[in-house]
């Protein structure tokens, strides 16, 4: 009967240990933020340069939060900023790369 008494979170896509982790949410919530920045300055040719350098952070505090993260919950965030850290950082390089127009 102990199991009545303990919730069921493993078929949950979003399960958590019911621990905190502050260090990895900070990182999942500056990952997507820098995705987004990436994702949607990347739509506009002539903001190549804040495009990829968001992008590209943005691939580096994801790699590091993927690699240290505990949960389900944190991976799944994880990727979705990712994913738009790099299209956004992508075609921030094909508009002009990170230090286009600098020079």
């Amino acid at each position: 009967m102990a199991q009545t008494l303990r919730p069921n979170t493993a078929g949950s896509l979003f399960a958590t240990d019911g621990k905190g982790h502050p260090m990895q949410d900070t990182l999942v919530g500056v990952t997507l933020v820098l995705g987004v920045v990436a994702f949607v300055t990347a739509m506009f040719h002539n903001l190549h340069l804040l495009s990829s350098w968001a992008g590209l952070v943005g691939i580096a505090t994801g790699t590091w939060g993927h690699v240290i993260s505990e949960t389900t919950r944190e991976r799944f965030g994880l990727i979705i900023g990712l994913g738009a850290s790099a299209v956004g950082f992508f075609l921030g390089m094909a508009h002009g790369g990170l230090f286009g127009g600098l020079w």
